[in-house]
């Protein structure tokens, strides 16, 4: 269904309100620059920060925004069953194509416990739904045969796997077939995700480089493998760089030197120290994006 690369989309602030202005032209560079989807309030858009109602907002200005020339899959995940599914509601009101819902965090579920907070919000909502496997910032982990078992409702229709494991996606390919969307949340392990079975990356990096990390993912879907890898290498010093400190805090920066942002982030995150602009500042001249 997705494929590609898709942005973990940054949420522009002005003054600690959503910057509505930035974040439609940031949305629209986005596509005018090729990449295949967009994703508005994911944790890189600081989904756990920002009011219901500006998340929500957000989620409408990014679908006006985007004006069908790219899917939107519109975070809308929570520990809360219940918040995930008004959340997800609101996505499919504002025209989202798929919600992406993060396995619940702090609470620490157990596999039945995820199934039937997924299965909860599948019932409620007639979006399709990616499953945001995430153990680092959820400290949970959704087992493959969970998955597979979710995998039998007619709207669950992939999983971002922020995992690091790349044997999970040919365990996941092999437990659910080849046609379960699988999109990695790891831009440094993408071209090895996509090796294993995987369809795309949903990007932190591509916030800054949509040009580049979309031709990468359609050199490798062409067979360009030469390409393919000469991107992926030109673009490793940028992915370290944007995990350096908390992330947005790097990409904000990031995105700020290209004019897109003024890089503020929202309590309890904050500015990147000196160091972080400097190593970011430098890869970002090492990939080519800016002198």
């Amino acid at each position: 269904m997705f494929k590609g690369c898709i942005t973990a989309l940054i949420t522009p602030f002005r003054d600690g309100k959503v910057d509505e202005k930035a974040f439609q032209e940031f949305v629209a560079w986005q596509i005018a620059e090729g990449i295949h989807g967009v994703v508005p309030m994911g944790t890189t858009g600081e989904s756990p920060t920002v009011l219901h109602e500006d998340h929500a907002r957000v989620v409408s200005l990014c679908v006006e925004a985007a004006g069908g020339k790219a899917p939107v899959i519109a975070g809308t995940g929570s520990n809360s069953t219940d918040e995930a599914i008004w959340l997800t509601r609101r996505a499919k009101d504002a025209g989202a194509d798929a919600a992406l819902v993060v396995t619940p965090y702090y609470n620490k579920p157990t596999q039945e416990g995820l199934y039937q907070h997924f299965k909860a919000i599948h019932d409620a909502v007639d979006i399709p739904i990616v499953i945001y496997n995430i153990p680092g910032r959820s400290v949970v982990d959704m087992s493959v045969d969970t998955m597979a078992r979710l995998a039998k409702l007619a709207n669950i229709v992939g999983v971002k796997d922020a995992t690091a494991d790349l044997v999970r996606p040919l365990k996941t390919r092999v437990a659910i077939g080849p046609d379960f969307c699988q999109l990695s949340g790891e831009d440094a392990t993408a071209t090895a995700f996509l090796a294993q079975g995987g369809h795309g990356c949903i990007s932190v990096t591509s916030n800054v480089a949509p040009k580049l990390c979309s031709q990468m993912h359609e050199a490798w879907q062409r067979g360009d493998l030469e390409t393919c890898f000469a991107i992926r290498d030109r673009l490793m010093p940028l992915h370290d760089a944007m995990f350096v400190e908390t992330s947005p805090g790097p990409v904000k920066y990031a995105a700020s030197l290209l004019g897109k942002c003024d890089g503020s982030v929202k309590l309890p995150l904050v500015e990147v120290s000196e160091a972080t602009k400097e190593r970011v500042r430098n890869a970002m001249v090492s990939a080519g994006i800016i002198n």
